[in-house]
């Protein structure tokens, strides 16, 4: 990876996030002010996710070797996929197509993780065409020749600014957008997009103190990645039967059976529901995160307090 996570100052909330998201394959948008962090935390993802089974790198490698993007002398793909496309990307180009239609970077980052920075700078029609993929787990091209269906279970990793300057709600930078500049801005991502992205969250800026200050170093990515890699297992050993490696990935109808919840968690459930008033979609998806945050305390249950983290992520942050 290109950083570990105990390099990065300060930032707690992000780094916990990012566990999350990596335990169990969850989408995540972090929104921030430019030189906090963003891609920096985006960066060391990698280095805190499980290696891929067997049946994982056989899926990825057939993609990459359809793709003809197999290194020379490389047979499997063995490491996750990383794939960080510009934001003047074609539809195409994200998706895939062409005259003999190719992978597009949703499959390229099957099973791995798919980074927009400054997501809002790609075209919104082009981000819409992630929405099925995104609910789907796969793509389907289909041209004069004929029609093709590639996977593309990728997790995907966002960072916006607040606005297009960068600087709302900055502590010593002024922001000097407009009202109309700022709604204009925030409406290049769509309300769908945004619904089918489970974890949101903000990355302040941080403070000079532990910037220039001795800070003590937290967990090493390594540390962190046998954590991870403990609750993946977990997530394996209970989908693996029905074809799926993590949370991120059940179907409603799974959902319902491995996301049970007690009397306690139950009223949490009702009460956040109705102060976020979420979709049937966002529903389930903080009930996959919970299960994730279960999965990582090595708890058979959800408990209310796994819940509750579940829902601090939901609050939009863009």
């Amino acid at each position: 990876p290109d950083f570990d996570m105990a390099e990065i100052v300060g930032q707690e909330t992000a780094k916990r996030a990012l566990v999350i998201a990596a335990a169990g394959g969850h989408n995540i948008l972090m929104s921030g002010p430019p030189g906090s962090g963003k891609t920096m935390l985006s960066r060391a993802l990698p280095g805190i996710m499980p290696m891929m089974t067997e049946e994982e790198t056989m899926e990825v490698t057939k993609i990459y070797s359809a793709a003809g993007l197999l290194e020379a002398g490389e047979a499997i793909v063995r490491r996750r996929p990383f794939r960080a496309p510009h934001h003047s990307t074609s539809l195409a180009g994200l998706i895939g197509g062409g005259s003999r239609p190719l992978p597009g970077e949703v499959s390229l980052a099957h099973l791995g993780v798919l980074f927009l920075d400054e997501m809002a700078e790609f075209p919104r029609f082009v981000l819409e065409g992630m929405r099925q993929p995104m609910e789907d787990g796969k793509v389907e091209i289909s041209r004069a020749l004929g029609r093709i269906s590639y996977p593309a279970s990728f997790q995907l990793v966002a960072a916006v600014n607040p606005c297009p300057c960068g600087y709302l709600g900055h502590p010593s930078h002024e922001c000097k957008c407009t009202v109309r500049d700022i709604e204009r801005y925030k409406r290049r991502i769509s309300g769908p997009i945004l619904d089918r992205i489970d974890l949101h969250i903000n990355v302040p800026a941080v403070e000079i103190e532990k910037i220039v200050g001795t800070v003590t170093k937290g967990e090493t990515s390594e540390t962190i990645r046998q954590r991870v890699t403990r609750a993946r297992n977990t997530q394996s050993e209970r989908l693996l039967k029905f074809g799926i490696f993590c949370n991120a990935q059940m179907k409603n109808k799974l959902v319902k059976e491995f996301c049970r919840l007690d009397p306690g968690g139950m009223r949490v459930l009702r009460m956040a529901t109705e102060k976020f008033d979420l979709s049937a979609r966002s529903y389930f998806r903080v009930l996959k995160v919970a299960r994730t945050i279960a999965d990582l305390d090595n708890s058979q249950d959800i408990q209310s307090v796994h819940l509750a983290e579940a829902f601090q992520y939901r609050e939009r942050v863009f």
